[in-house]
């Protein structure tokens, strides 16, 4: 294979229109504008969402809800995910993605242990937040529950 041999794939590359040469052509005369008014001009048309000074329909609609740039979001784990690890293990999110068992999102998620199921084993939880009734399992099954 040369450079030089290289060519487009075949309909990929599809010859101008050549506007304006007779009436032959089908482009001749107006050259595909059809007669006077705002799209035969130079520079005509109108920008996007334009209605024709009608209200548009994306100022019709209502506005609803907001975003809250301020929330806290968290990746979360119940007890019962947290019972299949080994006695005297730390748990902690690289080591929950590592086992697929929480799919890490972005940045800035942090990690919340909630407490559904039971914890029967002694594990060393790093999490951001704890719900009230995960981190007493916890410390009931005689493991640590560390707040990061």
């Amino acid at each position: 294979m040369r450079i030089g041999k290289l060519s487009p794939a075949l309909g990929s590359n599809t010859p101008a229109k050549r506007l304006g040469r007779g009436i032959g052509s089908g482009l001749g005369k107006t050259s595909g504008k059809g007669h006077k008014g705002q799209w035969a001009r130079s520079g005509g048309g109108v920008r996007p969402g334009f209605e024709g000074g009608q209200m548009p329909l994306i100022r019709r609609i209502p506005k609803r809800g907001f975003n809250n740039y301020f929330k806290k979001s968290y990746s979360i784990v119940n007890l019962s995910v947290l019972d299949t690890f080994e006695a005297g293990s730390v748990i902690d999110i690289a080591v929950l993605v590592e086992k697929g068992l929480i799919k890490l999102v972005k940045d800035g998620v942090g990690l919340k242990v909630l407490g559904n199921g039971e914890l029967t084993k002694a594990v060393t939880v790093k999490a951001n937040a704890f719900s009230a009734s995960a981190k007493e399992a916890i410390e009931k099954a005689g493991g640590t529950a560390e707040q990061i």
